[in-house]
């Protein structure tokens, strides 16, 4: 083990967040730009892409443990000195990747009518959202490989690499997407083609990066059940934010078509910026589980210490930024008069939500660098079930629209904040050694 592996001042954290950042933001950033582009059409076609991302972010999204668990598998080792068998261990998650995405995709494009007309009724929200959909999943098993990659990389601490593939992807795409929805016609679906253009070009980078390293690529049972064991937590962690995140949407469909595309406008920018404050999180997880593999548990709490406080200082800028932004940034996504009503209901909950966001995605980056991703889903699952769903649910029968969807997220967000901060005063999640 090196100083720098596990060197959590600010030039360090920094070499690895920037980059991080990159790879984090380039895919909301694209869905930004999508939103803006899609925007334009109308109500409709924005108020189904809103659903449809969010359906198709439900059928990827799950698979996280691609990514997180396979960094904190590997920074472990790498930590250890064991480089060789840190990359297997993304060899393996790569295979994980295309057989789990290939199943996603024929089960999704099964459901995707009957889903979409459950969420939103049988009207033209549903069919916009059923159409992109269709599309937008043809690259599921593309997005698992990409974040085979990402998790592997980050481990062995090179974020640089990562950022050149996607910001490759998602700038060809950025540039297509706009064309295939005004001159060539296609409208809301030439935004889900893109999609899948952007995600084929980077997964294609990543598979080229694991063909240059020298290691077997052979599939190996044994290593991907460990890896199946790490990501059952993390996949049921996953689904609690995606079924809230699913019932929101839903309700803000039913409530009108204006309040589901406001609705569409502010998650997108709290999914951006949630990116912008995980790049410390991944941060975390490489230092932590570094420190960790090498056997040294005081230096792995100091590194939590102080990447939590930068999570804050990060958090309460962006909010700052965010808050002077109000009556300008809602305008670059529509023009719809009556989105632009609805935008504020949510928009003045994003802003105060991040400082706290800052310090809770800080933290989580901790505890997946640690393994400790039990305690994780755990306190995930009581916030989103007893905190959000309940309010969620509340604000369909008693109307409360956007206010009420936001109070329940901002209410989990609180919870999560709460249990993570106590975890890392008093609980034992600093345990050493190559594996946990």
């Amino acid at each position: 083990m090196t100083a720098t592996q596990v060197d959590a001042g600010p030039r360090r954290v920094l070499a690895l967040a920037v980059p991080a950042l990159g790879v984090l933001a380039a895919e909301p950033l694209y869905v930004l730009v999508d939103t803006a582009v899609v925007g334009h059409l109308g109500a409709v076609p924005l108020a189904g892409l809103s659903l449809g991302g969010v359906l198709f972010t439900l059928v990827s999204s799950q698979l996280t443990f691609l990514s997180y668990g396979t960094t904190a598998r590997t920074a472990r080792l790498h930590g250890a000195g064991r480089r060789s068998e840190a990359v297997a261990e993304g060899v393996q998650a790569t295979w994980l990747a295309l057989a789990i995405g290939v199943i996603l995709l024929v089960i999704g494009e099964l459901l995707a009518g009957p889903v979409t007309r459950a969420l939103a009724g049988d009207g033209p929200v549903a069919a916009a959202a059923t159409g992109w959909l269709r599309i937008a999943l043809l690259g599921a098993p593309l997005v698992l490989v990409t974040m085979a990659g990402n998790g592997w990389m980050r481990g062995v601490q090179d974020t640089v690499k990562p950022l050149r593939y996607v910001l490759a992807a998602n700038v060809a795409s950025a540039i297509l997407c706009p064309i295939l929805v005004y001159p060539v016609g296609w409208g809301l679906e030439g935004s889900a083609v893109a999609n899948v253009v952007c995600q084929l070009v980077g997964a294609a980078l990543f598979l080229r990066a694991l063909t240059t390293e020298h290691v077997s690529l052979r599939p190996h049972a044994k290593t991907m059940v460990a890896q199946l064991k790490v990501g059952r937590d993390l996949v049921i962690r996953s689904l609690a934010f995606q079924v809230t995140g699913v019932a929101a949407t839903s309700v803000a469909a039913r409530t009108s078509a204006e309040a589901a595309a406001a609705h569409q406008v502010v998650l997108q920018l709290y999914g951006f910026l949630a990116m912008v404050l995980d790049s410390l999180a991944i941060a975390a997880q490489s230092l932590v589980g570094a420190a960790l593999g090498s056997g040294d548990a005081p230096l792995a709490k100091q590194a939590a210490r102080r990447i939590t406080a930068y999570g804050l200082l990060l958090g309460t800028a962006v909010g700052v930024v965010f808050a002077a932004l109000a009556g300008i940034l809602p305008q670059a996504f529509t023009s719809d008069t009556g989105v632009l009503e609805q935008i504020p209901l949510a928009w003045w909950f994003f802003v105060v939500l991040q400082p706290i966001a800052g310090v809770v995605f800080a933290l989580d980056g901790v505890f997946l660098g640690a393994g400790d991703a039990a305690y994780l889903r755990t306190t995930t699952v009581a916030a989103a079930f007893l905190g959000y769903l309940p309010l969620i649910l509340l604000s369909l029968f008693f109307g409360w629209g956007l206010v009420g969807i936001w109070s329940g997220l901002s209410l989990m967000m609180l919870v999560r904040l709460v249990a993570l901060l106590a975890r890392q005063r008093y609980g034992n999640w600093a345990v050493v050694g190559a594996t946990r």
